[in-house]
């Protein structure tokens, strides 16, 4: 009986897994002329690419918050594991995103 106690407290204490980070593959100098952020979904990486810095936030279709990060200027990527639908807000830009 003892046992099975600790088994059920150490499956519930266990940590949950950490949320995806976002990181940075290449940087650029912010340019003022060019405000376009550019959004691409390759083998389970959202890139986005954005001309200054700015703040991202996924949600899951639910509208449950997966991650939210401040993005430098330049490219930046977040891998995601769970396939589905997400939302992508990157500055004032909504964009959803299949995986």
């Amino acid at each position: 009986m003892v046992a099975i106690a600790a088994l059920a407290l150490a499956i519930n204490s266990a940590a949950a897994p950490a949320p995806p980070r976002w990181e940075t593959v290449d940087t650029v100098v912010a340019s003022l002329s060019d405000e376009r952020v550019d959004i691409t979904v390759r083998d389970h990486y959202i890139y986005v690419f954005t001309p200054r810095p700015v703040t991202a936030k996924l949600f899951t279709i639910l509208g449950q918050p997966v991650t939210q990060a401040q993005l430098p200027s330049g490219t930046s990527r977040l891998r995601i594991d769970a396939r589905g639908i997400y939302i992508l807000k990157v500055g004032s830009l909504t964009r959803r995103i299949t995986i």
